[in-house]
C-alpha cells in the first residue's frame, strides 16, 4: 500500500498538466475564432465578387441575372459570419458593416472596399495582435 501514495500523486499531477494544457489550447483557439471567421466570410466575398465578374462577361441577360443573383447569394451568406467575426473581434466590423450595406448598396461599388477588407483578412498573421481600433468591440448580448 505504501507504494500507492507517489503513484496517487503522480496520477494528479499528470492531470494537472493535461487540464492545464486544454485549457491553454482552448483559449487560444477562442483568441483565433475571430480571424478564422473573417477568414470564412472572405471565402463567401471573393466567391461573390468572382461570380459578379462572371455574370458580366454572358452573352444572355438571363445567364447574367442567375449568375448576378448567385453572387448577391454568395455576398449575403458571409454577413452572419463576419458578424460573429466582429462579434469575437472588433476589428471585423468593417467587414461586417460593408456586407450589411449589400441589401441597399450595388455589389459592383462595395467590391473595392471588400477586396481591402479581405487583403487583412488575408494577410493578417496568426497570433499577431490586431491593429488597434478606434471603434469599441459590440457589447455581450
Amino acid at each position: 500500500m505504501s507504494n500507492l501514495g507517489p503513484l496517487r500523486r503522480c496520477s494528479r499531477l499528470l492531470v494537472g498538466v493535461v487540464v492545464t494544457v486544454i485549457v491553454g489550447t482552448s483559449l487560444a483557439a477562442c483568441g483565433n475564432s475571430g480571424m478564422a471567421l473573417a477568414r470564412q466570410a472572405c471565402t463567401h466575398v471573393d466567391r461573390s465578387i468572382l461570380l459578379l465578374h462572371q455574370a458580366t462577361r454572358q452573352p444572355t441577360l438571363m445567364d447574367g441575372a442567375k449568375l448576378g443573383q448567385q453572387a448577391y447569394d454568395q455576398l449575403r451568406s458571409a454577413l452572419p459570419i463576419a458578424a460573429q467575426a466582429a462579434y469575437h473581434d472588433g476589428q471585423w466590423q468593417s467587414l461586417m458593416t460593408t456586407l450589411s450595406e449589400s441589401d441597399r448598396v450595388p455589389e459592383a461599388t462595395l467590391v473595392p472596399a471588400l477586396q481591402a477588407q479581405c487583403r487583412v483578412v488575408a494577410s493578417s498573421i496568426f497570433n499577431q495582435p490586431p491593429p488597434p481600433s478606434s471603434i469599441p468591440a459590440p457589447s455581450a448580448p
